[in-house]
């Protein structure tokens, strides 16, 4: 468990405990469209560039994180900013792993997946995005009211991601409950929870500081357009 591998967590997650997920060569790698839009790199070389760049679709948009080679002509910039990773506290309390009222989700969810991470958070998760961890939720009555699950896995490492909640349940602690729970589940098998959130999400990054992650990188993020 090597935490200078979060400093570039794609390629870190690509190269060990996602590798089966992984397409691409030694200096370019990606996940499949249907899983998740980020590609990496371990070098900002042409090289590396011009690898990327054969591992991407026409008019398909991509996401890089960190390491960000300089990309010719056949890119299109949409978007660019910085995240914050948070990893947790070492001297934080484990919470319990208390399941009460949510319910663990399989691929017969993926509808209702899809549909509220579209309205909350638009962009990043896919059909096959629940193969890459546990998705848990929270329903009121027959409604999806909060999601949350597992993303990215590097060797003693696991980012918690979709953290969504319906905009009709806000309020309630939702997300903080579906944290708790896979926090305690990731603990309980050694892992250290880590999670990504923009830099300018302050309610977020609050809500995740009370719980017990701490900052431990600001990272640049790219979307990319392939022309």
């Amino acid at each position: 468990m090597n935490p200078d591998a979060l400093n570039n967590p794609i390629w870190s997650a690509l190269i060990s405990a996602q590798s089966h997920f992984a397409i691409g060569g030694p200096i370019a790698k990606r996940y499949p469209a249907e899983v998740a839009p980020f590609m990496a790199t371990p070098e900002p070389s042409a090289e590396a560039a011009r690898a990327l760049a054969e591992l991407v679709a026409p008019s398909e948009i991509v996401n890089i994180v960190s390491v960000t080679p300089k990309l010719d002509a056949g890119w299109e910039l949409l978007a660019t900013g910085n995240i914050v990773q948070m990893v947790w506290r070492t001297d934080a309390p484990a919470p319990e792993e208390d399941a009460s009222g949510i319910v663990p989700l399989s691929e017969t969810d993926t509808p209702d997946m899809l549909a509220l991470t579209a309205l909350v958070f638009p962009g990043y998760f896919r059909r096959r995005t629940p193969e890459m961890g546990e998705y848990f939720a929270i329903r009121e009555g027959s409604h999806f009211a909060a999601m949350a699950g597992e993303r990215m896995k590097l060797h003693g490492y696991e980012e918690i991601s979709a953290v969504c909640t319906h905009p009709n349940f806000t309020g309630r602690g939702y997300a903080a409950r579906l944290i708790n729970l896979i926090v305690a589940r990731q603990l309980k098998r050694g892992i250290t929870p880590f999670l990504h959130v923009n830099e300018t999400n302050a309610r977020a990054r609050a809500l995740y500081t009370r719980l017990g992650f701490e900052d431990r990188a600001t990272l640049p993020l790219w979307l990319l357009k392939r022309t």
